[in-house]
This record gives C-alpha cells, sequence and structure tokens, in this order.
C-alpha cells in the first residue's frame, strides 16, 4: 500500500499526459478512488475476516489486488483506471486488516508478535522508500504503467506464499451474524469523512459539497455507534471499543499518522517551492526518513521489551514530535544536513510509535476479535487525512499572513509554523499515553 501511494503520487503528472484527464484536479482521483474505498470498507472486511476466516480473506483480496492492478497497467482512458484503482482500494480494504490479524493470531502475544509487527513496520518503510525513489525512476525511464505492473509480480508473489505458507488453522470462523446494517452505517460515514477531507481543499471547506460530506459522515457515525449499543452481534463491540488499550492507543495512532502524513506533504513542498528540487530529487530527500523508518522496524520488538508497549510508544512519539518541531529552523536555501537529520528523527520515531500503538492496541483480546482490533488499528492511517488537512491549512493561512515578504518567504513561514505545530502535537500526544495507558495492564510484554 505505501509503494502504491508513493510512487503513484510521484507518477501523477505523466499518467495525466498519456492517459488525457481533463485537468489536474480530476487527476486527483487517481489517488481518491484507492483511498476511499480502503477506508470505508475497512470496518467490513475487519468483521468479515472473523467469519469467513482471516486466509481466505486476506488470499482473496491479494488475487484481487492483483487483478486490478493489471487492469490499472493496461488501462487505456481515465474511466479504466479509476475503475480498477477503486478495485484495487476494495481489495487493499480486505487485505490490511487480515494481514495484521494473521499476524496477532499466528505469533503469541509478546516478544515474537512484536517483532513481527517491527517487521512489517520495516517492510512498509521500505515500501514508501521505493515508492517515492523509484516511482521517479520509473516514470522517468521506463513508464508510468510500471508502477502498477509491479504491483502485479508482487501480488502474485504474495498469493502464492499465503496459500503454501499460511496454515488453514487461521481460517477458523466466528459463530455470528453479520450486521448489515451497522456496515452500511460505517461504510457511508467514513466514505463521507474521508471524502470531505480529502477534497475540502479544493472545493473550499465552505462549500455545499464539503460541509454536505461531514454533516453526512457526522450523523451516520453517531447512528451508527447508537445502533451498536442495541445490536445482538455488532459490527465493532462498544465494549470492544472501550478497552483503554483499544481507545487510547487509537489515538495515538491517528496522531503518529495524522502528523506524519502530513509533515511529509509540507516536506515535499519544501523541497519542491522552496529548494527548488526535481521530482525525483524529491523522492531522494525521504532516503533519510524511510531509512530511519526501516531501522526503527527492526528495531522495535528489543525497544519495547526493554521500555515496555507504552514506553516504546511514548519514546517514539518524543522524538517524533522534536524532530518534526527541529524543521522550524529549515533554511531558505542548502540545509540538507538539517533536511536528512530532522526527517530521519520523524521517520524513526513514527515507525516506533505505529509497532507500539498496534501492539498495545491488539494485545489482552480474543481470538475472534483480532479481526475487527487489526482493522480499527489500520483505521487511523485513512482518517489520519485529518491531520495533514489541519496542517495544510495552517500552512495556508500563515503564508497568506506573510504574503509581504514574497512567495519563497511567505511560503516557507507557513511551512514552519505546520511543522512547529505538528510536533507539538506529538509532544501532546507522548503525554496523553504516559496519562492514560501507563497502567500495569498496558505495561504486560
Amino acid at each position: 500500500m505505501e509503494f502504491l501511494l508513493s510512487a503513484n503520487t510521484v507518477a501523477l503528472p505523466e499518467i495525466g499526459r498519456d492517459l488525457g484527464f481533463a485537468s489536474t484536479g480530476s487527476l486527483q482521483w487517481v489517488a481518491t478512488a484507492c483511498l476511499l474505498p480502503t477506508a470505508s470498507l475497512l470496518p467490513l472486511f475487519s468483521r468479515v475476516s472473523d467469519l469467513v476466516g482471516r486466509r481466505r480473506l486476506f488470499t482473496t483480496g491479494v488475487a484481487l489486488f492483483t487483478g486490478f492492478s493489471l487492469l490499472a497497467g493496461l488501462a487505456t482512458g481515465p474511466a479504466m483506471l479509476i475503475v480498477a484503482r477503486v478495485g484495487q482500494g476494495a481489495s487493499a480494504a480486505m487485505i490490511a486488516p487480515t494481514a495484521i490479524a494473521l499476524m496477532t493470531t499466528v505469533f503469541p502475544e509478546g516478544p515474537q508478535r512484536a517483532k513481527a509487527l517491527g517487521v512489517n513496520g520495516a517492510v512498509l518503510s521500505l515500501g514508501f522508500v521505493l515508492g517515492t525513489l523509484g516511482g521517479g525512476v520509473i516514470t522517468s525511464g521506463l513508464n508510468w504503467r510500471w508502477t502498477m505492473l509491479i504491483l502485479v509480480i508482487i501480488g502474485a508473489l504474495v498469493l502464492v506464499g499465503a496459500t503454501t505458507v499460511l496454515p488453514k488453522t487461521t481460517d477458523t470462523r466466528a459463530p455470528a451474524r453479520l450486521d448489515i446494517a451497522g456496515a452500511v452505517l460505517a461504510s457511508i460515514g467514513l466514505f463521507a469523512l474521508v471524502y470531505g477531507i480529502s477534497t475540502g481543499a479544493a472545493a473550499g471547506w465552505n462549500s455545499a459539497s464539503t460541509l454536505g460530506s461531514l454533516a453526512l459522515a457526522a450523523v451516520s457515525l453517531t447512528t451508527f455507534l447508537l445502533l451498536e449499543r442495541r445490536h445482538a452481534a455488532p459490527l465493532i463491540p462498544l465494549g470492544l471499543l472501550n478497552k483503554p488499550t483499544v481507545k487510547w492507543s487509537g489515538l495515538i495512532g491517528f496522531i503518529t499518522l495524522g502528523m506524519c502524513g502530513g509533515t511529509t506533504v509540507l516536506l515535499s513542498l519544501y523541497m519542491q517551492d522552496v529548494l527548488g528540487y526535481s521530482p525525483l530529487a524529491t523522492g531522494t530527500g525521504f532516503l533519510s526518513e524511510g531509512i530511519t523508518a526501516f531501522v526503527a522496524g527492526l528495531l522495535a520488538a528489543r525497544l519495547i521489551d526493554a521500555l515496555g508497549k507504552v514506553g516504546a510508544m511514548t519514546t517514539g512519539l518524543v522524538v517524533q514530535g522534536f524532530g518534526t518541531a527541529a524543521m522550524f529552523l529549515l533554511p531558505e536555501g542548502g540545509g540538507l544536513a538539517l533536511l536528512l537529520l530532522t526527517s530521519g528523527a520523524m521517520g524513526f520515531g513514527h515507525v516506533l510509535t505505529v509497532v507500539s500503538f498496534i501492539t498495545t492496541l491488539t494485545s489482552g483480546l480474543r481470538d475472534d476479535e483480532q479481526g475487527i482490533a487489526a482493522g480499527l488499528s489500520q483505521l487511523p492511517q485513512f482518517i489520519g487525512a485529518i491531520g495533514t488537512a489541519g496542517l495544510a491549512a495552517i500552512a495556508t493561512a500563515r503564508a497568506k499572513a506573510l504574503s509581504a515578504t514574497g512567495p519563497t518567504l511567505a511560503t516557507l513561514g507557513g511551512l514552519h509554523t505546520a511543522m512547529l505545530t505538528a510536533g507539538i502535537v506529538c509532544i501532546a500526544g507522548a503525554l496523553l499515553a504516559v496519562l492514560f495507558l501507563r497502567r500495569p495492564t498496558a505495561e504486560t510484554h
């Protein structure tokens, strides 16, 4: 998923030229068409994985994702590509929660599970590096279609591995019915929320479409929660949602993912609009973030064992927070060493926090709760777009206030303010973890 998002962001301009997209606005649907179904269908497929078997749903999702990636790589026009991207997004909603649930089921709670989740975080970080750097190389030297066709090869390999390596015991099923009404309300609410956030900046935050989407999200999700309180077999059991380790670590996940995702966008703007980097050079500029994130994934299990889950989570947020806040010092020209140092600290702290919060969220739960818990652990990645939108709004407002200083300095001032804000939010998140998660049940290894 990391490779899919980052590689295609780099390739967007060539996709637009090759397939004849009408405008830059319509081109953004290449990304949005994949994001919306993933976010809105996560709760549904998280619960379905508990009912039909995680191995079965995972292999189905990988097979569909591979097929839709092939369709995207062979697209002859915008409509065909958008349909393929919707299919990729829906398939990813099957894969994301079941991949985590399979790890938390196969590996017992403790160091083995933390190590497995850490390796998963390292692989995702590697996907980010390959996506940002490889996307530029592929687009420059080959063709944007290869960003999709490579996914076909990866999908085929994963499918072979899943069918031959995953034990059939992971296909255990929970004896319960699917909450159809809850699934519909959750999907509508999340779709409207992510749509409103994703398109709000372009359409205008006060526009009818944005306000209507956010209002629909509020009504749907509120009705969903009220319905779940009375349902005999709810899509998301509120008792699970109210567990301190679930709700507070989920909030920490939202903070770290929202602030890191938003700051990564700000860094891209800094490198291109302030320093004048090319897209390929910008991808190279993210190497430090990706490499340190990869290292954090490999070290996460040891750090969790030494510091405890909450200690590692707090440490990660503090490192991410100070690394992000220090970007306030990034200069108008030069400053490569500071850029690599601060983005590297952010990447390391972020992945350590991600592994720690998922380990915490999935601990102390029954096997039949792991599917929905895995879905909840993935949801902050998508609603974290709220953080990206918020930081972008701060940067825009501050740049507008500094417009008299010239376009470059005004842009830099806006980015500085948003980066400092992101750092402060991360440090506030670390305080929340200390206050609400540092209990004996949360500290067991």
